[in-house]
């Protein structure tokens, strides 16, 4: 473990993979991007000027393939699932990065890297005339670094014709035009048409924002072999020092297995928001330390939902109770503690579960200077998470349009009022049946010392006489 320094005092340079856009991002691919997004508002809350870049990968092989089976442009099909990306990103309430540029935007940048590590004896041109060049990992001792694997130890690069290789496990950094590929996806070289590799994609992008040195290179762990690696090696072959700190978020699972193979379609973003709210979803998976494997599964979601819901109903009863307040400018120190050592949101979350236990007790008392103190620290924490119910884009979104709001909140009223009568009647199984209708209806009353309070699948919540 080290200590957080960054290249620039008071500011950091954050470069994280983003997807490549070949289909409907799901909960692993989201997952990363919670984990960068909690980062920055940490930094950000530590008084840090946070800079974050996150790439799309617009040009793949997969992106060709997948193109070609529903017979639409590559370019069509890889914006489609950009468009999805971002939908993803603001449902879950991640702020955009700072910058996201497209690997076909910085062709320049590559071929000027290639150019570079092929005159320094680290890349070489296929001799077969493909048009494909390769770095040469032997001629970089570190190779293997980030791994922690040996040369002799590793597999065969399968991202390239093999027969143009000095070694199988030297990786394309271009790849020459075949006819089987549109001629739009690809681009006029020293050394023939093509496009470029994936891991020369990184390398061009993270240099060209954030410079030859920069704090945070981060993605999903899956990707620390062999991208990152080979990212690694690019760059500190051309002189550049690269990423202080390496960050890689474990996989999300189901049974076992990458989330990916496992689940298809059950795990994609826009279907997992229709089962529960985005907000608990989020919840969910900033619940878990970044570093540990998260077994994705209904149940596991469905009872971070009610943990979640426990939070929230706090929130809104005190803001009821108090009238509101902003969140602290302070934090719990052992909040603190837990988001400083590693990202450790895990020990965050229950230090917010112990501080929302207290303030239950105290909500039943009452406004109180220590209520509106607790309330504002649970918000604050919440801010940090990304998970502040009154606080955007989640306040915008909790109960639709304003002129929804207000009939819902008439109707509902209009029934408990009628309820209420039927109680100081004592016609009770005239108030039971009004009761069981709202429950049918999703709208589930809770008689406190202040009123009725009801609370719908939104969870907007209200008093009535």
């Amino acid at each position: 473990m080290r200590d957080f320094e960054p290249v620039q005092p008071g500011k950091v340079g954050i470069y994280h993979c983003g997807l490549t856009v070949q289909g409907a991002p799901h909960v692993g691919h989201i997952y990363k991007e919670i984990v960068f997004d909690v980062l920055r508002r940490w930094l950000e809350r530590s008084g840090y000027e946070v800079t974050v870049i996150a790439n799309v990968t617009d040009i793949d092989d997969k992106i060709l393939a997948k193109s070609a089976e529903r017979d639409i442009p590559w370019w069509a099909h890889a914006y489609e699932f950009e468009r999805e990306l971002h939908w993803a990103y603001e449902v879950l309430g991640c702020r955009p990065p700072t910058y996201e540029p497209r690997a076909t935007g910085h062709i320049p940048e590559m071929v000027e890297m290639i150019d570079e590590l092929v005159e320094r004896g680290h890349a070489y041109v296929a001799p077969d005339g493909s048009g494909d060049v390769y770095f040469d990992v032997k001629s970089w001792p570190a190779y293997g670094e980030l791994s922690h694997q040996r040369i002799e130890d590793m597999e065969a690069a399968e991202d390239a014709d093999p027969r143009g290789k000095r070694d199988p496990r030297d990786f394309a950094l271009w790849k020459g035009y075949t006819p089987e590929t549109p001629r739009t996806a690809s681009w006029p070289t020293p050394w023939g048409r093509g496009r470029p590799g994936w891991h020369l994609e990184c390398s061009a992008m993270a240099g060209k924002y954030l410079g030859a040195e920069f704090d945070i290179h981060g993605g999903g762990l899956d990707l620390r072999f062999p991208h990152h690696e080979n990212e690694l090696a690019q760059s500190t072959a051309l002189g550049q020092k690269f990423a202080r700190f390496w960050m890689h978020s474990a996989l999300v699972t189901a049974a076992g297995e990458k989330m990916s193979k496992s689940l298809g379609n059950g795990a994609v973003v826009r279907n997992v928001v229709e089962q529960v709210r985005p907000i608990e979803l989020r919840y969910y998976l900033v619940s878990s330390h970044y570093r540990s494997v998260v077994e994705f599964s209904l149940a596991a979601l469905e009872e971070a939902a009610t943990g979640f819901q426990r939070i929230e109903g706090f929130v809104t009863r005190a803001t009821e109770v108090t009238g509101g307040v902003e969140p602290s400018a302070q934090l719990p120190q052992a909040f603190t503690d837990a988001m400083n050592d590693d990202l450790g949101t895990p020990a965050a979350v229950a230090v917010l579960h112990n501080t929302v236990r207290d303030g239950n007790k105290l909500v039943a008392d009452g406004d109180s200077p220590a209520l509106q103190e607790n309330l504002a620290a649970v918000r604050a924490m919440l801010g940090v998470l990304g998970l502040d119910p009154l606080a955007e884009p989640w306040a915008s979104r909790a109960g639709g349009t304003e002129e929804l709001t207000e009939v819902v909140d008439g109707l509902v009223k209009a029934l408990l009022d009628q309820r209420q009568a039927a109680r100081e009647r004592k016609d009770y199984a005239a108030s039971d049946e009004i009761r069981d209708r709202l429950k049918a209806l999703g709208v589930v009353v809770e008689d406190t010392p202040q009123g009725a309070r009801w609370t719908i699948a939104a969870h907007h919540s209200t008093e009535g006489n």
